[in-house]
């Protein structure tokens, strides 16, 4: 019975270092606004979305992990290394612009910097050091509801040019590429990424537009789909549309 129990405790103390075992290492700074939260002229197109998602907790990407824009709506837990200020927890942020800088893979709101803190009011050690040391890994995430959403982006101009925003991706699934039907044909029509999380069409098909979405859920890139129209017929810009469809 000692041996069976001796064996338990080994297995429990094992367990905090296995689940932070495909962490990435690398090093993050912070921006300042004046609320602390993110900022609406992010590369990913969120606009106001982008300023206060997941509470303000955002960040922007290197290059590297931003990958043109597909991380747009990415959620990462990151906690910084130094075990005096930082706590075991970290904080969880959502990417919503492009930008690095001193070797770092992210720049995060001043709010979500502050967080890796173990206590508040060791906050401002972190902020003294401007750069730390950090482990990081991709994970799921809930913010702004729990469906994907598609905006339709002000540039917008009914019936000749539609652009989207793809918002409230899950953070564990990255938007590759998406599609409109053309009902006519009985074809799917790709859109173009003009940039981060926004997708265009010049000359889009008429009539209710159902859309799909090219994701890296899985083991191999899929296809998934509203079950009915996600984009009405009369679109105008700046409306916000919630699809039946969610994503981890």
């Amino acid at each position: 019975m000692v041996f069976l129990k001796n064996t338990f405790l080994f297995i429990v103390l094992l367990l905090p270092s296995l689940c932070y075992s495909n962490n990435y290492v690398s090093r993050v700074s912070y921006y300042s606004t004046p609320d602390g939260m993110g900022t609406p002229s992010g590369a990913c197109g969120y606009g106001d979305y982008g300023k206060d998602v997941n509470s303000g907790d955002v960040c922007t990407a290197s290059k590297r992990l931003y990958k043109n824009g597909a991380a747009c709506g990415a959620c990462y837990q990151v906690r910084c290394k130094d075990k005096e200020l930082c706590s075991d927890e970290g904080t969880k942020v959502v990417v919503t612009d492009n930008g690095e800088g001193h070797g770092t893979d992210f720049i995060l709101s001043s709010r979500a910097y502050a967080k890796m803190a173990k206590q508040s009011n060791m906050a401002q050690h972190l902020f003294a050091k401007g750069v730390v040391e950090v482990e990081y890994r991709r994970v799921s995430c809930k913010y702004g509801g729990g469906n994907l959403m598609v905006k339709v982006q002000e540039h917008s101009k009914h019936p000749n040019y539609l652009a989207i925003v793809v918002m409230n991706q899950g953070g564990a699934t990255d938007i590759l590429s998406v599609e409109v039907y053309e009902g006519e044909t009985k074809e799917w029509i790709s859109m173009r990424r003009a940039y981060g999380a926004v997708f265009d069409l010049s000359n889009p098909p008429n009539g209710e537009l159902k859309v799909r979405f090219l994701t890296n859920a899985g083991a191999e890139p899929k296809w998934v789909e509203s079950d009915k129209a996600v984009i009405p017929a009369e679109w105008k810009a700046g409306i916000t549309i919630e699809t039946d469809i969610q994503l981890s």
